[in-house]
């Protein structure tokens, strides 16, 4: 049975404050910076999360977007899966502790579910000091600022095989209820001499070049299969430290994944070398989401500020000429976050014009008027629409981030669009498309090779990349104004 001990962290005073009230300003300070960099949103609910792991001064505000979502959504446990950087014994270990203790008191260890964990087989005990490690405890601080009623349950994940994390991740998943939210402790590329990874040179071309090489690494767990995220890495060589503890979780997620759908949405990224200027020793820091599609709808009152935002622009432009936009003022959290869209118009049930973006850096509340005037004057399959014209509806739909897939079986008609990218050549079609048509899959993948200007063979060459998504879509008559 587990002990009542409380494990003193060692990082305490070294990587971060050990003083509560300058731990404590810093935390506060850390979450002021991550809004500044990402907004203000926060989703209502979250399956799990991917959160670096240096100390705050370096990753503490990429990891700030993480806490901030933990910090809205008020979980009452959090399974924080680390590792030990100094190595373990292969499997799924528990400290043996009931607390941790940091400058902001002790975090209490959830016992009744971590020996529900430990019964199954799949997972085991170990003594703390042969763990302990800063992936798990790095954390704590954040932890105790944004969900401070929380309990945890640390798990250490070592070198499990495929069927050791195929069994940890469905004893995992049965236990996972609402309040449980998942955490997954790790960096991404290690870049310089004492990590032995120099695959190219630290020039003027380094900070991108890491980015690719990270966003390869991030678009394979947005896939949710372990074995390709494993399968990346080896091709690339990239220095992911936590991709044990990640594996597990996009286990778990895939489980998760048939109660409802998960998309992963990157929160933040940033590399060391950029703080300090030096990319000849960079590390880099990734915070991922893992969202069921309905924790990213937009609510009524959004859905309706969105639409008097593209209807406003259009009656503006049709009454005047002019191309103005009108973001809804003021935008709320949900609509001042940064994502993709596509604009519609319709004339008596006929497409008037179509414009979207895929990824955006700009907020809902920004774009989607944009994409408004867009629909209506740029697409080049259509005349533009002229002063005076009635009739038009509009329709706006909000997209889940892309998420690739290995096969078409995977594809989902009616429910999933589709980006197909083979070399040059891309195309997309949204959701809806298939279910006013009435198109079986088939169908609907013929239809998007072609809009791309390749043939159907074109899902038989690997180097081909499909991407799926789905889509809110809300929609509203322009004489509705």
């Amino acid at each position: 049975m587990q002990t009542a001990t409380s494990h003193l962290s060692p990082y305490s005073g070294a990587w971060y404050p050990g003083d509560a009230a300058e731990l404590r300003a810093l935390v506060t300070r850390l979450f002021a910076d991550s809004e500044r960099r990402t907004g203000r949103y926060s989703a209502p609910d979250a399956a799990g999360f991917v959160v670096p792991h240096a100390g705050l001064i370096y990753s503490g505000t990429v990891a700030s977007a993480v806490y901030r979502q933990l910090r809205s959504i008020v979980p009452r446990r959090i399974v924080l899966l680390g590792f030990t950087h100094r190595g373990a014994a292969r499997g799924a270990w528990i400290p043996d502790v009931g607390a941790f203790r940091t400058p902001l008191g002790d975090i209490e260890v959830d016992g009744e579910f971590a020996e529900a964990l430990i019964e199954s087989g799949a997972f085991g005990r170990f003594p703390e000091h042969l763990l302990c490690d800063h992936s798990v405890e790095i954390q704590l601080p954040l932890l105790q600022v944004a969900a401070p009623e929380a309990r945890i349950v640390p798990v250490y994940v070592n070198r499990l095989d495929a069927e050791a994390r195929r069994l940890a991740a469905h004893r995992l998943a049965s236990l996972v209820a609402p309040g449980t939210v998942l955490v997954a402790s790790s960096d991404f590329t290690h870049y310089g001499r004492d990590f032995f990874y120099q695959p190219f040179p630290a020039d003027e071309l380094i900070g991108g070049r890491l980015r690719e090489l990270d966003e390869s690494a991030i678009e394979a767990a947005g896939t949710l299969d372990p074995e390709e995220f494993l399968r990346v890495l080896h091709s690339t060589g990239s220095t992911v430290c936590g991709y044990d503890p990640i594996s597990l979780l996009l286990e778990t997620l895939r489980c998760l994944g048939e109660r409802e759908e998960i998309f992963q949405e990157t929160l933040d990224y940033q590399t060391s070398g950029e703080i300090t200027g030096d990319f000849r020793h960079s590390v880099s820091y990734a915070a991922l989401g893992y969202f069921p599609f309905s924790a990213l709808d937009l609510g009524p009152q959004d859905q309706r500020a969105l639409l008097d935002s593209a209807t406003r622009t259009l009656a503006d432009y049709l009454r005047t000429g002019r191309r103005k936009p009108f973001p809804p003022d003021p935008a709320s959290p949900a609509l001042d976050r940064r994502g993709a869209a596509f604009v519609t118009l319709y004339s008596q049930g006929a497409l008037r014009g179509c414009v979207g973006r895929r990824a955006s850096e700009e907020t809902l509340a920004r774009i989607v008027p944009l994409l408004t005037l867009s629909a209506a004057l740029e697409d080049t399959r259509f005349d533009p629409v002229t002063p005076g014209e009635s009739d038009l509806e509009i329709e706006i739909s909000v997209l889940s981030p892309m998420k690739r897939i290995g096969n078409l079986e995977q594809f989902r008609v009616n429910q999933h669009g589709a980006l197909l990218e083979a070399g040059h050549d891309r195309a997309l079609l949204l959701p809806q498309v298939a279910a006013e048509r009435n198109w079986r899959a088939d169908q609907f993948f013929e239809a998007l090779a072609r809009k791309a200007g390749v043939s159907r063979e074109v899902y038989h060459d690997p180097a081909t990349r499909l991407f799926v998504f789905r889509a809110q879509i809300i929609r509203r008559t322009a004489q509705e104004a």
